[in-house]
């Protein structure tokens, strides 16, 4: 009896864990791909917003890519900021002239891809007094994702 009770556990231990594992989440191709966009246009919108000729608009387009309660963290600059915050710090800098066109690029170097969240090596390419364009420090950036927005970015520079 007892090991037909095994069998019978052991039975429906299997079926439910084939269940989890067919519901779960995976990381496809395709959604690592999509993933790899996502971040690849919210730099590529960044690079417009840094431009001396970007407008209140440009701001907007990156925004409307986080959740409502998206978070950014950034411990060396102030911590963690709500959306609001951000954009308004945005604005601000647009206004008091802090996109000027002196950060010319961003050069993704090495992105790793998971299921929801993506963690991108990256270099800021500023231009020099002289004109030239010139590598930053290498970063570190976490994206995390719900939704098809971004929920969360975490800065560890």
């Amino acid at each position: 009896m007892a090991r037909v009770l095994k069998i019978g556990v052991l039975f429906l231990l299997s079926i439910t864990l084939n269940t989890i594992e067919t519901n779960a989440q995976e990381a496809t191709k395709e959604h690592k791909d999509s993933l790899k966009s996502f971040v690849e246009e919210y730099y590529r919108l960044n690079i417009a917003v840094f431009q001396a000729n970007s407008t209140i608009e440009d701001i907007d387009t990156i925004f409307s890519m986080f959740t409502d309660d998206f978070i950014y963290i950034h411990p060396k600059y102030g911590g963690v900021y709500s959306r609001e915050n951000l954009q308004n710090g945005y604005v601000r800098n647009q206004k008091n002239g802090g996109y000027n066109g002196s950060i010319v690029d961003i050069k993704i170097i090495n992105m790793i891809i998971g299921l929801n969240a993506v963690v991108v090596e990256k270099r800021f390419i500023k231009k020099t007094k002289d004109g030239i364009p010139e590598k930053g420090d290498s970063e570190m950036t976490l994206f995390e994702f719900e939704a098809g927005k971004i929920f969360k970015i975490f800065e560890y520079w």
